[in-house]
């Protein structure tokens, strides 16, 4: 008796049939397909969610040709923050524009001194581009007619299961993404859809997670009358899937890094530095604070591509210690969200020498993400959402034992490696379960030994000096975007 749950992802779609096993949930099967993210303009992250659709169809005839009998019903997880415009049809009426564009950075600065800090927070976030508020308002300042011609604006899982037949709607963890949702009145928010100058008739209502989103229409693909479940965002998702209660937390270490504490109630972090979303259920059920990584395992990805190295190579030169003479590594390629709230922000190696090896720039990369990550977790915990230790961290980050160790010491608080497998999708499945009447409990993760920080006092120093530089290169950003450069 299997869940098919479906994760939407930014690059690529995951479709799994998930089951209670002996432990915990388990992937009976899986199967991922693959979109490009188009990039037409500097800046600009867009997919066709004709893409999304196909990929979603392609995977899941490929789960359900392995199955020995059909599901009971659908769950979806969906990317955050992003846009599809469309008609009464469900049509797209351009490319979706998805959490990674940052054209949208103007319209976000204007929404931030509209609101400001007490609005914002009511929100659960600063105003960052590539969240649908101001991405809707950089559409009606620049594509009108587009935006006029639109029937509803909706995240991506929301359109791909309109797509697929269902109906007309998103969820609380979602909508808390869109920079347009109250989360402490829990519905769409009339100052900051005033504040983005758009019609509030083209958002969705909101519903439970768990929620019926009717009836999968396609036919000749194997789901065609499967009840399917309005579903949540991907990092709500995540939390269901592992099962996180409040006051519970996790590190997931990836392309980007997420620190996650479950909260038991709203309480935005008044400073911006972190996020406030609601959880995949109920309105108002649960919350968690999250610091958003923007640029971690992504900038990892650069440095190897641009040094000729493999992740091996960035071990084996962190293994071997940091060094008082090593350069300091500023991993923003991509700008950053927590705690610097800064698009603009850009990556920078510090302190290179004639003296300076190969190696050494090698192990500041892998040491500067840990920096980054230990400054996010710190606003975290300086917002009042401190996770219970040991905290658990996962993702492909939490492989490598010297990276543990050493990031242990950077947050100065004891970790947990756990192996998880597909808790995002799993956490889709789980409202696809609810739905059906049943009850499909929490991913089971294989935990290891709990690493405590060390006393090191280099890495110490070395991180106080690594903030500093940061400190500076906000300054100098902030000089650039005012100057207009």
């Amino acid at each position: 008796m299997s869940i098919l749950g479906i994760d939407l992802g930014t690059q690529s779609v995951k479709v799994a049939a998930v089951e209670e096993g002996d432990h915990g949930a388990r992937v009976l099967e899986s199967a991922t397909r693959a979109y490009p993210v188009e990039s037409p303009r500097t800046g600009w992250a867009e997919t066709d969610p004709a893409a999304w659709l196909a990929a979603t169809l392609e995977a899941a005839r490929d789960v359900l040709a392995r199955l020995e009998e059909p599901p009971r019903a659908v769950g979806l997880s969906g990317q955050m923050h992003g846009v599809v415009l469309c008609g009464d049809a469900g049509e797209p009426l351009r490319a979706a524009i998805t959490w990674a564009d940052l054209r949208s950075s103007a319209q976000a600065r204007r929404m931030s001194a509209a609101l400001g800090a007490r609005g914002l927070a009511r929100l659960g976030s600063a105003a960052f581009p590539g969240f649908a508020g101001p991405t809707l308002s950089w559409l009606a300042d620049e594509e009108p007619d587009v935006l006029g011609r639109a029937r509803w604006a909706l995240q991506p899982k929301d359109w791909l299961r309109w797509a697929l037949g269902g109906e007309v709607a998103t969820d609380p963890s979602d909508a808390s993404g869109t920079l347009l949702y109250d989360v402490i009145d829990g519905a769409w928010s009339p100052a900051a859809v005033a504040a983005c100058g758009i019609d509030p008739e083209i958002l969705p209502p909101i519903v439970a997670s768990q929620s019926s989103g009717g009836l999968v229409r396609l036919s000749g693909d194997g789901l065609a009358g499967l009840p399917i479940a309005v579903g949540g965002a991907d990092a709500a998702c995540g939390i269901l899937g592992l099962g996180l209660s409040p006051g519970r937390g996790s590190i997931a270490l990836g392309t980007g890094a997420q620190i996650a504490s479950v909260l038991d109630r709203p309480d935005p972090d008044g400073t911006l530095r972190t996020h406030t979303f609601a959880c995949a259920g109920d309105i108002g059920q649960s919350f968690y604070r999250l610091g958003a990584v923007q640029s971690a395992g992504l900038a990892i990805e650069r440095v190897v591509a641009w040094l000729g190295a493999d992740i091996e190579e960035l071990q084996v030169a962190l293994a071997r210690g940091v060094r008082a003479d090593d350069p300091y590594f500023l991993p923003f390629v991509a700008g950053e969200r927590s705690p610097y709230v800064a698009p603009e922000l850009r990556g920078a190696w510090y302190g290179l020498s004639l003296a300076t090896t190969r190696e050494a720039m090698l192990r500041s990369v892998l040491e500067g993400m840990a920096y980054v990550v230990a400054a996010a977790y710190e606003a975290v915990c300086e917002s009042g959402a401190a996770p219970e230790p040991p905290v658990t961290v996962l993702g492909g980050g939490s492989r490598d034992p010297g990276f543990v160790a050493f990031l242990a010491t950077t947050l100065a608080v004891p970790l947990r490696p756990a192996e998880v497998g597909d808790a995002t999708v799993v956490g889709a499945a789980r409202l696809g379960a609810a739905l059906a009447g049943i009850d499909l409990p929490p991913v089971a993760a294989r935990e290891h030994a709990t690493v405590d920080p060390g006393p090191d006092a280099l890495v110490r120093e070395r991180q106080g000096r690594w903030r500093d530089l940061v400190e500076s290169a906000l300054v100098e950003s902030a000089l650039v975007e005012g100057s207009g450069t």
